[in-house]
């Protein structure tokens, strides 16, 4: 059985990353369950999918302590996240940091990098993606969650191989979005495997 958390805030495709892995599941015939939480999605908030794959999943929720895998769209997001992993757990994440709504009303100042000094000072392995380089690289900002899902995918731990994902990206996304998608899947993977 895997557990994997998505974490992000709302418009950074974490449900769409999310519903990717599912599909590339159900394809292979791996039971899935999943849950989100969107509801300040449209407004910038907090955004979180749980996602179950494997015999014997009887909730779509993971329990505090059982996440196998952590794939962060946003590092204060992911830090939230951190109770949820398994001690030795990896997380995935991205650099770049969203402002949250309430801080921005407030006048207040985050950047991200405590949260991110803080990952790195954890026993769990940690990924990052920097979303500057893969924009320019693949010139689209849209496909950053494809990205970090092309780096949850290299790292092993979803049980999927890279031609399931494409298997699902053709089946979820209008023809005309799938070859930018492939190419994001395939940065993030290398971003890995490096």
């Amino acid at each position: 059985m895997k557990n994997i958390i998505l974490t992000g805030v709302g418009g950074q495709g974490t449900v769409l990353a999310s519903k990717l892995i599912a599909a590339a599941a159900m394809e292979k015939d791996i039971p899935v369950t999943s849950a989100e939480t969107i509801g300040m999605a449209q407004r910038g908030g907090s955004v979180f999918s749980h996602l179950r794959m494997g015999e014997g999943v009887h909730s779509p929720m993971i329990l505090p302590g059982e996440g196998d895998l952590l794939i962060g769209f946003e590092p204060g997001e992911a830090l939230r996240m951190l109770p949820y992993l398994k001690e030795d757990a990896p997380i995935v994440t991205s650099v770049r940091p969203v402002i949250p709504v309430t801080a921005a009303l407030a006048g207040g100042t985050y950047d991200g990098r405590l949260q991110l000094d803080y990952l790195k000072s954890l026993s769990h392995p940690l990924y990052t993606v920097d979303p500057d380089e893969a924009i320019r690289e693949l010139g689209n900002p849209k496909v950053m969650n494809v990205v970090l899902l092309g780096a949850a995918v290299a790292t092993g731990l979803l049980g999927l191989e890279p031609e399931d994902v494409k298997q699902a990206i053709r089946i979820r996304l209008p023809e005309k979005l799938q070859e930018l998608n492939f190419r994001a899947l395939e940065y993030g993977m290398k971003l890995v495997s490096a």
